[in-house]
């Protein structure tokens, strides 16, 4: 496993020194925001989970080896350069053998994750069920990684792009535990709320740290998503952000883009009719989850050191 995975500096001494860590992904710098934003974002976002007591280590693909925690100026290789290859279970092992640069989706960032044992994992929005997928077949492989893979993802709900009713069943079915961290129901990304109530919910990291602990000791495999709103300061109108949803669905639909081509092209077009300001919201939703994941992270790490000692 060495010959694939290489330590930065900083998340090494991490592991010496028994510190929290938290994993980020590179998808979000490479695909997720135009440049020079993207790597401003990944900058804070990182500097966000050291202020709270962990430390950050966004993963990425580079010459043959899973990076686990980059360099300052690997993040600008990463938010500048084109053609970078996005990277899921199925792309993996052929984009290590090939020396190509990855950057890592949620999926893949918990697969990462887990062969570093790092348990706690922060991003914007996890993939899901598109909508239509009854015909399509179009799932996101993030929820079939959280069904299988034991790490949790901190999230401000599934993109709200998705069919989050479905997303939702999907997860139920494989039970995968999705947590209100302060909210009853499911948070739609750009916005707070939405219709679907969650089974569970707590306004406690150290209640969310307990159970992540209890569910892995059972040998309750498998991830679990932590479900936390965007700040209601940067919440956007649900009316406005849906009409803008479904008007980009339908030139994503008009000009035939499917499966992975899809969330960037439709994350994109949102954007271009927000005149930016879904941008916005996805950079201070993603810095919300950064702090409550590094929390959790320095929570479950406090707790499952006191079991080892």
């Amino acid at each position: 496993m060495k010959e694939y995975i290489e330590l930065s500096a900083e998340v090494l001494q991490a592991k010496e020194e028994g510190k929290a860590i938290v994993a980020l992904e590179s998808t979000i710098i490479s695909h997720g925001m135009p440049y020079p934003q993207n790597v401003k974002m990944a900058r804070e976002v990182e500097q966000i989970v050291r202020d709270n007591g962990a430390v950050p280590a966004t993963i990425a693909i580079i010459d043959g080896k899973i990076k686990i925690g980059l360099t300052d100026d690997e993040l600008e290789l990463f938010g500048k350069s084109s053609g970078v290859a996005k990277v899921s279970r199925r792309d993996l092992a052929q984009i290590i053998a090939t020396k190509k640069l990855g950057a890592t989706t949620v999926a893949t960032t918990m697969i990462c994750a887990d062969l570093a044992d790092i348990k706690i994992f922060v991003t914007g929005g996890i993939g899901g069920v598109h909508k239509g997928a009854e015909t399509t077949m179009d799932i996101s492989a993030d929820l079939e990684e959280l069904a299988q893979t034991d790490v949790a993802v901190i999230c401000a709900g599934a993109k709200s792009i998705l069919d989050l009713s479905l997303t939702l069943e999907y997860l139920e079915t494989k039970g995968v535990p999705v947590i209100g961290y302060e909210t009853e129901c499911l948070p739609a990304f750009y916005t707070r709320n939405s219709e679907y109530q969650l089974n569970f919910s707590t306004d406690s990291i150290d209640v969310i740290a307990e159970t992540l602990k209890a569910k892995w000791e059972l040998n309750l495999n498998g991830g679990a998503v932590i479900a936390n709103p965007i700040p209601e300061e940067f919440a956007m109108d649900e009316e406005y952000i849906n009409g803008i949803i479904g008007e980009a669905i339908k030139q994503a639909e008009e000009n035939h883009i499917i499966g992975k081509d899809s969330t960037p092209f439709l994350l994109g077009k949102i954007k271009e009719l927000t005149n930016g300001k879904s941008l916005d919201a996805n950079i201070e939703l993603v810095k919300h989850n950064a702090k409550v994941g590094a929390e959790i992270a320095v929570s479950f790490n406090n707790k499952t050191k006191l079991v080892l000692n």
